[in-house]
């Protein structure tokens, strides 16, 4: 029988711990070769742009020493470079598997996952397939701003800025209980309890790129 060629891969993981012992399962499995352990996103985005890279597909950790996932696939994207690439995640939060299926990656794994799924991920991959983990496709663009009206939005906007109730109040025209009123209707919508979780929330998402229009 013949032998298949082995797939290549290359590991882009922070951690060098990680890095080791995903060389090592690696290595125990005939159907891949390690070739490559890089920290940082910068690393892996000139091994992508390299004339002749030297891997068939990729395990990208969701953090990296300098940028996250959707930094590395966003400017792969500004580059016009293509890579077959697995996002290797430590975090459950379904709003990264979103982000990343919006920025076109190809396969998603969460590192707490039996190996053998990661292997089969690397395979589907490697073979132009799309292997992710199961999610609502009509809920995509779906986050926690999102379903926010433009009043909501606007509101959540001048909380970002520092403004205080009686700013608010007073710029807008009603009363600070008004305001405390809004402000509960808010936070109940995003699911957070005060201010400072709802600023950070906001931040957080503005990060990860444009959101949908309001409603």
């Amino acid at each position: 029988m013949a032998q298949h060629k082995k797939l290549n891969v290359l590991i882009a993981e922070r951690n060098p711990l990680v890095i080791s012992a995903l060389r090592d399962m690696i290595s125990r499995d005939e159907r891949f070769a390690f070739v490559e352990g890089v920290q940082s996103g910068d690393a892996f985005i000139k091994a992508v742009a390299a004339a002749e890279p030297a891997f068939d597909v990729a395990i990208v950790a969701w953090k990296l020493s300098d940028m996250d996932a959707s930094e590395v696939l966003t400017e792969l994207q500004r580059r016009q470079l293509t890579a077959r690439m697995v996002i290797f995640s430590n975090d459950h939060d379904v709003g990264i598997l979103k982000q990343c299926v919006r920025l076109g990656v190809q396969g998603f794994c969460y590192q707490f996952d039996d190996p053998c799924i990661l292997f089969d991920t690397l395979l589907a991959v490697a073979n132009g397939r799309i292997c992710i983990p199961y999610i609502d496709v009509a809920k995509i663009n779906e986050t926690p701003l999102s379903r926010l009206t433009t009043r909501e939005l606007e509101l959540l906007g001048v909380l970002a800025d520092g403004w205080t109730n009686l700013q608010i109040a007073t710029r807008t025209g009603i009363s600070e209980n008004t305001v405390k009123y809004h402000l509960k209707n808010l936070y109940d919508k995003l699911g957070v309890r005060n201010r400072a979780m709802a600023v950070a929330l906001y931040a957080s998402e503005r990060k990860r790129g444009p959101q949908p229009g309001p409603r």
